[in-house]
């Protein structure tokens, strides 16, 4: 059931303590000193933070059910909870008006409040310490491994921000995967043993799936009505939004698919939008999981010998390197870094990447299932949506605003580096030592698409040609003074300069008739194209 409402009071009840969306963990810091007898929790449904971006409907409704769910546990326990629902009778649709109110409802004595995860509502934070009349307590996020000073000490006079530095230092300050001082198999990286290709006629596992209960349901039905012009389906919404299922669904995955996961996290395949990923990240990031619990259940599977160290290396690296490796660079960086924009791409965000009418097979898969389920994962999104932005010059603002869009687990501290640097190379490199630009010669590598695409992936020029092939070179070609002194790109550089001035006119010419081909506003005679765009 959802959560009831505290009854108001004009008596002082000690602390109010404002717990946001994505901070659902008892153990959060604006918690962990809680007086059931004194302290009221406040969690708020706004319309401002679900279409600031309008968020996929799978987001939305994630969030909110997940958000009454918890509500009511905390309820369970004896706590008083002040829930807002989307709906209630003076709702002001902000975070905000929502404090000013609640301060009227329950007199406290201060607010206390975890830092939040996206730079906008750190100004909205230090705005309420300024106008609010009682004192508004920040603190820390607890939930992660690295303090966001930790990282900005160790990224102090750097201008390139390594993760894989980063990386060793945290499986040394945790002590996951380490032996002593050495890492676990003398290795700290077996990134090189994860790149297969799924064989043909594989069996996938089954995926666990949580069906909706009567407070999801009603969510489903509210989210449907009131964001009905947003990205996305509810129709297959099956994730966990509660900490029980959450922690089924870890169990399931190490049980499951980590052994399996290492060998084919950079597979790609038709109909199958899960591998053997996690499917982790909504809960981790909205604090249903603890970054903590994930990698220590990862890490027991392989001394419990039923994982091999190169799938439980390459997971814990994606939650203890990359994901506190992001969220440290977001906020170390912040907020000139999403003004970056080293190689000057501006070309707008094609219709296709909402409406996945495209001839391009994997694009239009990977839209198709986003849509369908607000996930792909990594790969597809680095090296199919990202790749296609990358080499065709997309502006960097309208692609972080997509990502942000589209993904349940998308939130501006790990969406934007991760885009903003590692897709799209706008941060001229502190992240990532070179763009990762690739022909369609890798997407034929590790998918099946390219076998029922409409072009043809081993052509190279005209209009039959996998446009990922002439789009690269172009690539290379537009941003020649930009990157052709980088090391890294030393081979392709060469590879061009010994090109035919005919070959490279042949590649301008392909490139300039696709790229003017591409749309940026719906089909007037598609249905439903109004309601794709987040504008």
């Amino acid at each position: 059931m959802p959560a009831k409402r505290a009854r108001p009071t004009a008596e002082p009840r000690g602390t109010l303590r404002f717990v946001l969306g994505d901070q659902l963990n008892r153990r959060v810091s604006s918690l962990v000193d809680l007086d059931p007898e004194r302290d009221v929790v406040l969690i708020v449904e706004v319309r401002d933070e679900a279409t600031y971006v309008r968020h996929h409907k799978q987001k939305i409704a994630f969030l909110f059910a997940a958000m009454r769910h918890f509500a009511a546990e905390l309820e369970a326990e004896g706590i008083a909870v002040d829930y807002v629902r989307l709906t209630d009778t003076g709702n002001t649709g902000s975070f905000t008006g929502e404090l000013e109110r609640a301060i009227a409802r329950h007199a406290p004595g201060r607010i206390v409040v975890t830092e939040p995860g996206e730079w906008r509502v750190w100004e909205m934070m230090q705005d309420w310490r300024e106008a609010l009349p009682v004192p508004v307590e920040i603190r820390e996020d607890n939930r992660f491994l690295c303090p966001r000073a930790d990282f900005a000490r160790w990224a102090e006079g750097r201008h390139h921000l390594r993760m894989e530095t980063f990386y060793r230092g945290m499986r040394r300050r945790t002590g996951l995967l380490m032996d002593g001082g050495e890492p676990v198999g003398g290795r700290w990286n077996f990134d090189a043993d994860n790149r297969k290709r799924l064989p043909r006629g594989h069996r996938l596992p089954d995926r666990i799936g949580f069906q909706p209960d009567a407070t999801t349901r009603a969510v489903i039905a509210l989210v449907e009505h009131a964001f009905a012009g947003h990205f996305g389906d509810l129709a297959g919404f099956s994730w966990p939004v509660t900490r029980a299922d959450a922690l089924a669904a870890l169990k399931h995955f190490v049980a499951h698919c980590l052994p399996t996961f290492g060998d084919y996290q950079d597979a790609m395949k038709t109909g199958a939008p899960y591998l053997y990923h996690a499917l982790l990240s909504p809960a981790l990031n909205a604090g249903l999981l603890t970054a903590e619990e994930v990698c220590q259940a990862a890490e027991r599977a392989y001394r419990d010998g039923t994982a091999p160290l190169n799938a439980v290396e390459g997971f814990i690296r994606q939650i203890l390197g990359w994901r506190e490796y992001v969220r440290g660079l977001y906020w170390a960086r912040m907020p000139e870094y999403r003004d970056t924009n080293a190689l000057g791409a501006g070309r707008d965000l094609p219709w296709f990447y909402w409406s996945g009418e495209t001839r391009l097979n994997c694009i239009a898969n990977v839209v198709a299932e986003t849509r369908a389920h607000a996930y792909a994962h990594h790969i597809q999104r680095l090296m199919v949506t990202g790749n296609f932005a990358l080499i065709a010059g997309l502006d960097p603002a309208q692609v972080e605003a997509w990502y942000l869009v589209v993904f349940a687990d998308a939130y501006e501290w790990v969406e934007l580096p991760n885009v903003h640097g590692m897709v799209l190379w706008a941060d001229g490199g502190v992240m990532g030592s070179k763009p990762y630009a690739a022909s369609g010669a890798y997407i034929d590598r590790m998918s099946d698409y390219c076998a029922a695409c409409a072009y043809d992936v081993k052509v190279k020029a005209g209009p039959d040609a996998c446009p990922f092939n002439y789009l690269y070179w172009n690539f290379l070609i537009e941003n020649e003074d930009k990157l052709a002194g980088n090391q890294r790109m030393a081979m392709p550089y060469r590879t061009l300069r010994g090109m035919r001035e005919e070959r490279r006119a042949e590649i301008r010419r392909d490139a300039a008739r696709f790229l003017a081909s591409l749309t940026t506003e719906p089909d007037p005679g598609h249905q439903g194209a109004q309601t794709a765009s987040p504008r």
